[in-house]
């Protein structure tokens, strides 16, 4: 991981967001919240834009559903935050 990289840290949505994929296989990162409400795109965008999250596979039945999974930097991020 570059300095630059671990100088930027998650907020505490994109750090709820980022943890729900622990418990996930393969790191499925959630669609909804936990209250029922959709993961705001911006809280996904930013995660995939900072290299925490990758587009996983395309939703047939819901093209505008983003699906990620963590990455390892995602996965680095939140070892990092538990230390």
């Amino acid at each position: 991981m570059s300095n630059f990289e671990q100088s930027v840290k998650p907020t505490a949505p994109q750090l709820l967001y980022l943890s729900q994929g622990l418990s996930q296989p393969g790191g499925k990162l959630p669609l909804f919240d936990k209250k029922g409400q959709a993961v705001a795109k911006s809280t996904v965008q930013a995660c995939i834009t900072k290299g925490w999250a990758e587009p996983w596979f395309n939703n047939p039945l819901k093209p505008d559903w983003l699906v990620c999974k963590l990455t390892q930097a995602g996965y680095d991020i939140l070892k990092d935050k538990n230390k």
